[in-house]
């Protein structure tokens, strides 16, 4: 059982403390089967969704507890990445129908991803441009009462798995970032194909995707036209703190696996943990722990308090919190010596889980940026 006695911090409520047992319960019976990242994903989400724990993934009423997130995200990844990939995907592939979607839009795909009984994803990056979001390529042309979708996406989370997917394409209002919009794209339609399944370090469901004269009804345009890149920022601005929250559960597991390990193995008769090297290899990882909950909490609670826009703070979570997991993650690799590298060991699972988390939703670097303009903006 992971220490929780941040639970008692002010940033949460009672109601948090509550949901945050309910989560670590339900994950703690998960069983999962990492053969086929595919069917695991897809019965993960299934199970999810039958326990309620996918409940604040979306929302009707444009609403995010992004603590409740938090607090899933967190203690699912201290269990298993798969869990905390499953979980997460539901809520940014939807994010764009919660906070802009039509009533209709709304009513057709939430109460089904919110049960687990469709699969969403989340396509914004494209070969040419990652994190350049701005200079996305893709194109929607207009056609009467359609748009004509042409281009492609790469490294889709639940691409091949998914039944919706939440597309950004260059709708043309106007040059860079004012001319993309949001649409909701769905994989029957002809023109819309899986052209290659991505293999990482730490096996997720990824695909590149094209779309070639691939003919959309204009209802499936989410928000206006040319709001494309205030909707993902939107989205981000959300689950980017989530993302931090996972990296912090990694980490907290980490921690645990090598308090573990430094109190049961022996060096010249007495535990490895009564080295001093050792205790401040423990101290640094309790440190880097603590921290990024601060950070990652702090940016939950804010945005849960009504603040507008907290993309500084989320930036600053992300960034610390992924980091230091990495650093965290591989102190616990260390100290577990040769085992740390054996494959299928929790610590080797960790360090291939963690290194995606500093890329994706904004590398490091761009989060870097983002902090910069922000405190310049703000001072």
């Amino acid at each position: 059982m992971p220490d929780q006695s941040y639970l008692s911090w002010p940033f949460f409520e009672e109601n948090h403390r509550a949901w945050a047992a309910n989560v670590q319960h339900v994950a703690a019976t998960l069983s999962i089967d990492h053969s086929d990242p595919d069917a695991a994903c897809r019965s993960l989400v299934s199970d999810l969704g039958a326990n309620g724990i996918l409940a604040p993934t979306s929302s009707d009423d444009q609403s995010f507890d992004v603590r409740k997130l938090c607090l899933a995200r967190e203690i699912l990844a201290y269990h298993d990445g798969l869990a905390d990939f499953s979980f997460a995907m539901q809520g940014l592939g939807t994010g764009a129908i919660t906070l802009f979607g039509s009533e209709a839009q709304k009513s057709a795909w939430l109460a089904k991803t919110r049960k687990g009984e469709a699969i969403s994803a989340f396509a914004l990056t494209e070969p040419g441009s990652g994190s350049d979001v701005a200079h996305s390529t893709m194109t929607a042309t207009l056609d009467g009462d359609h748009y004509v979708l042409n281009g492609e996406k790469t490294w889709i989370s639940n691409g091949g798995i998914a039944d919706l997917y939440t597309l950004f394409a260059r709708t043309g209002e106007g040059t860079g970032a004012k001319g993309l919009s949001a649409f909701i794209v769905t994989p029957d339609l002809n023109g819309f194909e899986i052209i290659e399944r991505l293999d990482t370090i730490a096996p997720h469901p990824l695909a590149t995707l094209r779309f070639s004269d691939c003919r959309i009804p204009t209802s499936a345009l989410i928000g206006t036209p040319g709001a494309g890149f205030k909707i993902a920022m939107s989205v981000l601005d959300v689950f980017r703190t989530t993302v931090a929250a996972a990296a912090l559960g990694f980490a907290r597991r980490a921690l645990d696996e090598a308090l573990e390990r430094v109190s049961s193995r022996h060096v010249q008769g007495a535990p490895l943990f009564d080295l001093q090297m050792v205790q401040g290899h423990i101290a640094e990882m309790a440190l880097d722990v603590d921290a990024s909950a601060l950070l990652v909490y702090r940016a939950a609670w804010m945005r849960d308090s009504g603040a507008a826009r907290v993309t500084r703070e989320a930036a600053m979570a992300k960034l610390f919190a992924t980091d230091q997991a990495q650093t965290v993650i591989d102190k616990a690799v260390q100290l577990f010596g040769g085992d740390g590298v054996r494959s299928g060991t929790t610590v080797e699972k960790l360090y291939r889980e963690i290194r995606a988390l500093r890329i994706y939703e904004g590398a490091s670097d761009v989060q870097k940026v983002i902090i910069a303009r922000q405190t310049a903006t703000s001072n």
